[in-house]
């Protein structure tokens, strides 16, 4: 997955423990229902080209799906140490 051009600068990591939280709680690998295992991706940088970056992880062997929502809405909510900012097209 960090070998892929739209996957610049994010670093794969296996969940461990719960598949419900991003937290490690637990020494076992994380699994979906259907027995998937969970792959999070922690960013350094920003993603530069989201719809390019979903299509890219869609079409990886072994990849079920993806956590990324692009061309789904019409704006974005970014709620941080610095307030609230909407953010649209």
């Amino acid at each position: 997955i960090a070998a892929l051009p739209s996957c610049a600068g994010c670093k794969p990591v296996l969940r461990m423990g719960s598949s419900s939280n991003n937290k490690v709680d637990g020494d076992e690998i994380a699994a979906t229902d259907n027995g998937n295992y969970i792959v999070d991706l922690h960013f350094t940088e920003t993603i530069k080209n989201s719809p390019k970056m979903a299509a890219d992880l869609k079409s990886l062997c072994g990849v079920v799906d993806h956590g990324i929502f692009s061309g789904m809405t019409t704006a974005v909510i970014i709620a941080g140490s610095d307030g609230v900012v909407v953010k649209t097209p």
